[in-house]
């Protein structure tokens, strides 16, 4: 497990003061043979997809995440840290993919393009649901809708249209996408994120590695 929301590493983004506000959440950093098939994935569909229609991501900084938080206190990120490990606790290494191309909310009305997350043994879901229970005393209660775990590449901008949304939705639902990648998900972080106008910047605050 490591920590790093003590003092600024040289060229970090500054870290705020234990009375201030954080925007943070919760997350399975990607290994970098899957944001390299992300990136080509992305660079297919940006040539292929109506101009100026999509606001797309840096995948660089694509994330799976598993719990947004928003708003944080950071006197609250020791009690987090604490609860984190305690999520994690039990859980081994495992194999995550990274399949098929959707939409959300559906193909005929895309505001997200995704790229699907697969792990069929159900150690996922669980982890995910683990991590809810630890951060819900905290002021961060569970989700109403179920976890579907995806990796976001795009969002439709909201003066896209309607044409141009229609073959956005038309060009998710005619690709086909198989599996992109594959990694082993060894650690769960709290990571930072502060919004600017050049796109957000990501922080790892605490790492916690799966040791089962």
């Amino acid at each position: 497990m490591t920590a790093n929301y003590g003092r600024n590493r040289p060229g970090e983004p500054e870290k705020p003061r234990a009375t201030e506000m954080i925007r943070a959440f919760i997350a399975i950093e990607l290994d970098h043979a899957v944001l390299k098939a992300l990136d080509k994935l992305q660079a297919e569909l940006r040539r292929d997809s109506p101009q100026k229609a999509v606001r797309w991501v840096d995948t660089a900084g694509i994330h799976l995440t598993l719990k947004f938080l928003g708003d944080v206190p950071m006197a609250q990120l020791d009690d987090l840290n604490v609860g984190l490990q305690r999520a994690c606790q039990g859980f081994a290494p495992f194999t995550i993919s990274c399949a098929g191309l959707g939409c959300f909310p559906n193909p005929s009305r895309p505001r997200v393009i995704w790229v699907g997350v697969d792990e069929p043994r159900g150690i996922l879901a669980e982890l995910q649901r683990a991590v809810e229970r630890e951060v819900a005393p905290l002021g961060y209660p569970a989700e109403d809708r179920p976890f579907s775990p995806h990796l976001t590449l795009g969002r439709v901008r909201r003066e896209a249209s309607r044409d141009d949304v229609r073959r956005l939705g038309e060009l998710v639902t005619d690709r086909q996408v198989g599996k992109l990648a594959q990694m082993e998900a060894r650690a769960v972080s709290l990571i930072r994120s502060d919004l600017r106008p050049t796109g957000a910047v990501y922080t790892q605050l605490v790492k916690v590695t799966l040791k089962g």
